[in-house]
């Protein structure tokens, strides 16, 4: 019996068994390697060192990374398009320009259609911008401040990187939480755990 025997006889409805399955490494496709490593390294990206021999690149914060490199893959280069959330796209758009990448205007979505400029309210997800690297490859900066609920595993909750978790401790922080209870609170670090917990996973904020 072939692989492709077995795999036809199994129940059509059958759920594949939960396990971790974690985004580790996209592909790149460019045309010439040299040109591209000059181009991530400008952006800023860490280099990281492979035992294959291929180029790779992590973004700040990321644990996703990406990586070229001779027959890596038959797509035409340019033809690649990824998303990179950040939580303050003013700032890491102007952090881009600084660097010399051509970067797009900002424009927003939503229900209503596409807009350009920012989103009026900052809503979480709606503001985006876009630069591509030398082969045409686009990356898409979108920003996300809070994310829908059940986005994230309320288990595996966690900080990618510094700013990522200075930014919810400027949204929820002592000051915050007191100004809306209206008195001070000595347990606040007890609600701000909570706070911080759920703020990850798309939650209301603890009462």
């Amino acid at each position: 019996m072939s692989a492709n025997e077995v795999s036809s006889s199994a129940p059509a409805n059958k759920p594949i068994a939960q396990a971790d399955m974690k985004v580790e490494v996209i592909v790149i496709s460019v045309s010439d390697i040299d040109r591209a490593k000059e181009f991530y390294l400008k952006l800023g990206w860490r280099l990281d060192l492979t035992p294959s021999g291929v180029v790779q690149f992590t973004p700040p914060g990321s644990w996703c990374s990406g990586q070229f490199g001779k027959d890596l893959t038959t797509a035409a280069p340019g033809s690649g398009k990824a998303y990179l959330i950040v939580s303050d796209v003013v700032a890491a758009r102007d952090r881009l320009v600084a660097a010399g990448i051509k970067v797009g205007e900002f424009f927003h979505s939503g229900p209503e259609g596409r807009g350009t400029g920012l989103d009026p309210k900052r809503a979480s997800y709606r503001t985006r911008t876009i630069f591509s690297d030398p082969d045409g490859n686009v990356w898409l900066l979108q920003e996300v401040t809070t994310r829908l609920p059940g986005r994230v595993d309320a288990g595996l909750s966690a900080f990618a990187s510094a700013s990522d978790l200075a930014n919810a401790m400027r949204v929820g922080g002592a000051r915050e939480h007191e100004k809306r209870i209206g008195k001070a609170d000595p347990d606040w670090p007890d609600w701000y755990a909570e706070y911080i917990l759920r703020e990850q996973v798309g939650g209301e904020p603890p009462k």
